[in-house]
């Protein structure tokens, strides 16, 4: 994976590949990094059960991430030497990780044994956090904090750089970069004393280590208001990643984190991206936001989406990714009438084309609300194919009725003919975070029947079913204990075991985020 996005960004007209490097990649890893199930890069993988508790985003996402550490650590050059000689040296013969390893030491100056023992064989990931001092205007001093959760405590070396930002004529520009070597706890840089201070100080500009970054008040002051004027957009990529690891780790709450993001997406122009900043946009206010907020934020987010689709570039893919933002958000009579016009073709938006997967994303969103009157046996005839099956499902089970949620429950536990892909639709569709007290019941049905789904459906539908039905929209204390007390069963199969583990941890993470959201 590394290679290959290097050699993109090298002998291709592509050049931001280390954008989408940062962004799906690096993001990926970050998540699974801090989980509790988390891992060392090198792990041992004993056996077929194994494969399914390590063949995750730390074996590849983080070990890419960790390459293109180890690149900046000793340098592209020779990292390069290191790889040619590696490969002409061990030709026709079983090479080990010590092997690879010596080769790119040699000549880099760089204790390789030690930096594999914290970065390879260790688990968890640092945050590092800009502590700068100020006199009047001028940067007094600037440590750089590497912290590491208690549970993982590692302290690792890290080659980066730091830029410092300014705002001129409408645009954040950069002044200065530097980059050193962050050992230890705290790592002074002096390079920036009596610097005037920034706009924007941002740490590991370049994208070059693996952590979690933070923004010092003032920075962030400046992300909020004018991230969209940053035109680097790896610079923009490494700000948003750690705008959303601090909402995720409850440093800002998620009403100030939406706002924001719609103040700067439109600065954005690849559509993943954009995607990507929708989607982290309604988990602020499901999963992250104080559910007294969930309405006002929702209306907020389908009216600006509303305004954005109507604005947008008419056929773009932009337009269409408006589009889905306002139907997923539209929960107003108003709004409501609008996506209803949509799929009835009353209401025209040039340029957007109303195609099927479209059609059944509104399907989905009214059955959601109780207002599909049909409409879900109506599309099916429009659409009766074999997606068009999983996409029927997932609104059916949608609605938010009792009687719609336990005709799914049921078919999930009896019927033994269906098909994989119409079971995880009917899961996905299952949960919704606005339709809590409707769900409640299904926590202690989960538990129950967890054990035997494991037992007696293959590996594959026993972990859809053990991940997609978690009562994860039921965010309280009692789901907490309620996971526990199962987890201090004996022999509760090793990937039930993570999964459950997996899911307590989000919670938890999702209660302490809601918490400051409420007390802001």
């Amino acid at each position: 994976t590394f290679m290959s996005v290097l050699a993109q960004v090298e002998a291709t007209r592509f050049k931001n590949g280390w954008v989408t490097f940062a962004n799906q990649y690096k993001a990926g890893a970050r998540r699974q990094d801090q989980l509790p199930t988390t891992h060392p890069i090198a792990a041992d993988v004993p056996d077929i059960e194994s494969v399914y508790l390590n063949f995750d985003a730390i074996t590849y996402n983080k070990g890419a991430c960790v390459l293109r550490q180890l690149v900046a650590y000793v340098t592209q050059d020779t990292f390069l030497r290191g790889v040619q000689r590696y490969i002409k040296q061990r030709q026709y013969s079983n090479a080990s990780l010590a092997d690879f390893l010596s080769d790119i030491e040699a000549g880099s100056g760089r204790d390789l044994k030690a930096w594999s023992k914290l970065w390879l064989e260790t688990a968890g990931l640092n945050t590092l956090r800009p502590l700068p001092t100020s006199k009047s205007e001028t940067l007094g001093s600037l440590t750089i904090k590497q912290e590491a959760p208690p549970e993982f405590p590692t302290i690792r070396p890290h080659r980066l750089a730091v830029g410092l930002y300014d705002r001129k004529s409408g645009a954040l520009q950069l002044r200065r970069r530097v980059e050193l070597d962050v050992a230890g706890e705290d790592t002074p840089v002096k390079d920036f004393d009596g610097e005037r201070l920034a706009d924007l100080l941002l740490v590991n500009d370049l994208d070059l280590t693996y952590a979690k970054i933070r923004l010092d008040e003032r920075s962030l002051s400046t992300a909020t208001e004018h991230l969209a004027e940053l035109s680097d957009p790896l610079a923009r990529a490494i700000t948003w990643a750690a705008l959303w690891d601090m909402l995720r780790d409850a440093e800002i709450p998620a009403r100030r984190y939406l706002p924001l993001i719609l103040k700067n997406i439109h600065g954005e122009t690849d559509i993943g991206v954009v995607q990507d900043l929708l989607a982290q946009a309604v988990s602020a206010i499901f999963v992250y936001g104080d559910p007294a907020n969930q309405d006002a934020a929702l209306k907020i987010l389908a009216d600006h989406s509303f305004r954005a689709l109507d604005e947008a570039p008419a056929g773009s893919d932009f337009q269409l990714a408006w589009a889905h933002s306002f139907i997923s958000a539209a929960r107003t009579p108003d709004h409501l009438s609008v996506v209803r016009g949509l799929l009835d073709g009353i209401k025209v938006f040039t340029g957007l084309k109303v195609d099927t997967d479209l059609r059944w994303a509104i399907v989905n969103a009214l059955a959601g609300v109780g207002q599909d009157d049909g409409l879900i046996d109506a599309e099916l005839k429009r659409d009766p194919t074999d997606e068009g099956q999983r996409y029927a499902a997932a609104a059916r089970a949608a609605r938010p009725t009792a009687e719609a949620k336990e005709q799914v429950w049921a078919s999930l536990m009896e019927d033994l003919t269906l098909p994989l892909a119409t079971m995880r639709s009917m899961m996905r569709g299952f949960h919704r975070f606005d339709q809590r007290r409707v769900l409640e019941p299904y926590g202690a049905r989960y538990f129950q029947a967890l054990g035997n789904v494991w037992k007696e459906r293959d590996i594959e539908i026993g972990l859809a079913f053990a991940r997609m039905m978690f009562p994860s929209v039921v965010v309280d204390d009692h789901t907490i204990k309620v996971t526990d007390q199962y987890l201090a069963r004996e022999n509760v199969p090793g990937p039930v075991r993570r999964v459950l583990l997996e899911a307590k941890d989000s919670m938890q993470r999702a209660m302490r985020a809601r918490a400051v959201d409420a007390t802001n």
